[in-house]
């Protein structure tokens, strides 16, 4: 078996790194690996996913194949497979196996280790065997497996893994994707946050960063997909559009309502400000729904989604609300406006409403068949990102209204 010290050395060589940031990236990788036994061998691998068989495939994106083995102790494991031909792919895998490797909470994955052989680079996980959460909320005839409670304790688990990335892990980390194709749904229906690709380190002296712009069309906060401006509260955004979505059981990238609403947070807004916020309710959820708790998760869901960012809640005041009747909730204004509204962003300076402590960063486009399972969304782009105040970033949305494009 590989070294750890080693193992990460011949990992990280053939990517080249451009700058001694990249480089200390390396080192820093290099010395969590000696502290972690967490390096299996390629051939067993081989041996645990029956040679990386079709019929152990649980889905292919940007990064690779992703495939479902079992180990010789008996553990079920999901070994994502970097594709030869992904650039994009080899950054995301040196984020995420960073990340993740020293990241250890129930509502998040579990990276179980690593694998490197020749040009082969793999990252293995614990196996979640409801997938993600996608293929029942979307699905006709699979959503109805979500009643009211399994959706409550959804919102809640992200909530508190959410919480865990922000203020409890060794340093704030980002996801800057979440939405529904990235929570996997263990045995137990309990909710874990994957695919850290995209995910970054958050400087603590900082109440901002500006980078240029990736994620999932339909979830990115304003501030960021306007301007390039990253803080925490770009996964609340993401999560609060994620909670509207269990509500509704309905995606809002693809939001197809017959009202004038552009979007699920401008319906949602409408029928809440007309005191009608229940008609919002996912028709498979009238056996169960308590009409309190449901309520709570509207105004909740709205609040988590305002387009100024400074209003909206931190993570520990949402796992807050969730966990006990909150005597008193602001009232929510108008969400701000996710996804393809904004064909493209000029490069003056942001306003003051977007001037501090702003938020989100998910931006590429919707889902498309079984690519999701352990993050291997095919529509998710990587970004570039600068902590220099004054720079801004700009985006352009496909025609299709799907991948932006970065200026």
């Amino acid at each position: 078996m590989t070294k750890p010290n080693s193992f990460f050395h011949n990992l990280i060589k053939p990517f080249k790194f451009s700058s001694s940031k990249e480089e200390h990236s390396g080192d820093d990788m290099q010395n969590l690996a000696a502290q972690e036994n967490k390096v299996f061998s390629y051939e067993t691998l081989v041996t645990a996913t029956n040679k990386f068989s079709i019929l152990n495939k649980l889905g292919e994106g940007g990064f690779g194949p992703v495939f479902k083995g079992k180990l010789s102790d008996g553990r079920e494991i999901a070994v994502k497979r970097l594709s030869r031909r992904s650039n994009q792919g080899k950054t995301q895998f040196i984020n995420e196996a960073k990340l993740l490797g020293r990241v250890q909470h129930r509502n998040v994955v579990n990276l179980i280790g690593y694998c490197t052989h020749a040009s082969e680079k793999l990252l293995v996980y614990e196996y979640v065997p409801h997938k993600s959460l996608d293929k029942f909320l979307f699905k006709t005839g699979k959503k109805e497996e979500l009643n009211w409670k399994r959706r409550l304790d959804i919102i809640n688990g992200v909530g508190r893994g959410l919480l865990y990335l922000h203020e409890d892990s060794h340093n704030c980390i980002i996801h800057r994707d979440i939405k529904a194709s990235n929570i996997l749904l263990d045995e137990k229906w309990s909710p874990k946050i994957a695919d850290f690709g995209l995910a970054r380190l958050f400087p603590e002296d900082q109440t901002h960063v500006n980078t240029r712009v990736a994620g999932t069309n339909g979830y990115l906060a304003p501030e960021y997909l306007m301007y390039g401006h990253l803080s925490v509260k770009a996964d609340v955004f993401s999560y609060g559009v994620l909670l509207l979505e269990l509500v509704t059981g309905q995606r809002n990238s693809s939001f197809d309502a017959n009202s004038s609403a552009q979007n699920l947070l401008d319906w949602a807004y409408w029928l809440y400000k007309k005191g009608r916020a229940l008609e919002m309710v996912d028709p498979a959820l009238v056996s169960s729904v308590i009409t309190e708790e449901v309520e709570m998760c509207i105004k909740l869901g709205l609040l988590c989604t305002q387009g100024d960012p400074n209003l909206r809640p931190t993570m520990g005041r949402v796992v807050v609300m969730l966990s006990k009747k909150p005597n008193h909730m602001e009232e929510p204004t108008r969400p701000g406006m996710a996804g393809s509204r904004f064909r493209r962003v000029s490069h003056r300076r942001p306003s003051a409403m977007f001037s501090s402590g702003v938020d989100d960063d998910s931006h590429s486009h919707t889902d498309t068949g079984d690519s999701s399972n352990y993050g291997t969304n095919n529509n998710t782009t990587s970004s570039v990102t600068s902590t220099t105040p004054s720079s801004s970033a700009t985006a352009e949305v496909d025609p299709r209204g799907k991948r932006p494009m970065q200026g």
